[in-house]
């Protein structure tokens, strides 16, 4: 009888030992390297490799980090796009994070030992990027921004709201269902397409904790339509909250319909909320930016404490707001004549067996519903989509009117030359 090749499937402690696994082991952990071998052995069992290659297909399977999370290529054209993490930080925001891992002075003052304002430096740099705020604080994502207002100022009490801005956003998340799990009352007023100023008027009383004016952010209705800006609301006697969505700090040219912070302050509106990982570019956060008093109230709230953000996030957007232009804005206005050029030369480096092509891509995120940014990329077959998206290094691109479209708006040029190798990859 012939030997059962099963036999010859070496011991886990055998392949552990094999020297090219001690990097791995370092960076890794035991735990998660055994896993890899434990399922290389499990492919030799069922005959799908040789024995003898399991430890070769252990250090051909070991993943790059000890996380699940793979680093894609965003070739979709959406610039924020949520399910790839929306905002990619700037090398300057991720400097700031490893520094940040260690040890450090989040909440103590080096000069004298005591307590010091925790991320006293990120506040500092917001409140330096937006000079009309009198007031700036910072919690874990847009949507804590807005509970925590919410809670502060009409709990037990009534949100005036517009019919229609009572928006739901991605995974089914509703904005009114948010708002009520405040305790607060909605009070609807206006129209799905149209509301008045004196729509507002007639709805505040003395249950009234703040009137919202919310950013559809990822929808636009045209025709017959009207709204009523919000600072055109501050003088009905109760607080006015806008919630711009977005995290556009100051007026963009190629936005001119996008809410700012800086023009909402401007008109007097006394509380702005907003998201770091959109259009400002760093990483996920909830600014609330307004007059100082009330934003000091807000920071107060035993609410804050659990909305409270950690010391990496306020590293990254400290960085972000003090150092060069983070890659979101860098990809909003890079002209489309240089990313023609270089899918043109993208093409040729894989050999011309993809078409340059002129496509439109868009903000995302919630930034800008409706705004197509003219781009370029490359075409191929819709087949090559799946196959970019399941390769070694990921690839995620979009496909339109029957083809794979490579957007290279929302690809940064450093990426080029592994988006070149993907696609000669999938082509051969």
């Amino acid at each position: 009888m012939s030997e059962d090749p099963r036999r010859r499937v070496p011991r886990t402690d055998a392949v552990l030992a094999d020297a090219r696994l001690g990097q791995a082991l370092a960076t890794l952990g035991r735990a998660r390297v055994k896993e890899v071998v434990v399922a290389a052995q499990g492919r030799a069992r069922a005959g799908e490799i040789a024995p003898e290659a399991v430890a070769d297909e252990v250090v051909a399977t070991l993943p790059r980090t000890a996380a699940s999370m793979r680093p894609v290529i965003n070739a979709t054209g959406v610039l924020l796009h949520t399910n790839l993490g929306r905002a990619p930080l700037s090398g300057a925001a991720r400097d700031a994070l490893d520094a940040a891992a260690g040890t450090t002075d989040v909440e103590l003052d080096l000069a004298t030992g005591g307590r010091g304002r925790r991320g006293a430096g990120a506040l500092a740099a917001l409140a330096a990027a937006v000079p009309d705020a009198g007031g700036v604080h910072v919690v874990n994502n847009g949507a804590a921004a807005l509970t925590l207002a919410a809670t502060a100022l009409a709990a037990g009490g009534e949100i005036v709201i517009a019919r229609g801005e009572m928006v739901e956003i991605g995974d089914g998340f509703r904005l009114p269902d948010l708002l009520e799990s405040t305790g607060a009352r909605l009070r609807e007023v206006g129209t799905t397409n149209r509301v008045r100023r004196e729509d507002y008027a007639a709805a505040v009383g003395p249950q009234t904790g703040m009137i919202l004016k919310v950013h559809p952010s990822n929808f636009v209705v045209t025709g017959f339509t009207s709204s009523v800006p919000a600072g055109s609301l501050t003088d009905l006697g109760v607080p006015v909250v806008s919630d711009i969505g977005s995290g556009l700090l100051a007026p963009h040219p190629l936005l001119p319909a996008e809410p700012d912070a800086a023009s909402e302050l401007r008109d007097g509106v006394p509380l702005v909320t907003a998201s770091g990982d959109k259009l400002l570019g760093g990483p996920q956060a909830g600014l609330l930016l307004g007059d100082a008093d009330l934003v000091q109230g807000l920071r107060r709230h035993p609410l804050a404490r659990a909305l409270r953000v950690d010391k990496l996030t306020l590293a990254a957007l400290e960085a972000t707001l003090r150092g060069p232009t983070p890659p979101v804005r860098a990809m909003l206005e890079v002209p489309v004549s240089e990313l023609r050029a270089r899918a043109e030369t993208l093409a040729a480096r894989v050999g011309g067996a993809v078409e340059v092509v002129a496509c439109d891509a868009e903000v995302g995120g919630g930034g800008a519903p409706g705004v197509a940014l003219p781009s370029a990329g490359v075409a191929l077959p819709a087949a090559a989509a799946d196959a970019l998206r399941a390769g070694e290094d990921p690839v995620v691109a979009r496909v339109e009117q029957g083809r794979c479209v490579v957007d290279l708006r929302s690809v940064p040029p450093e990426a080029d030359a592994r988006l070149a190798a993907a696609l000669a990859r999938v082509l051969r």
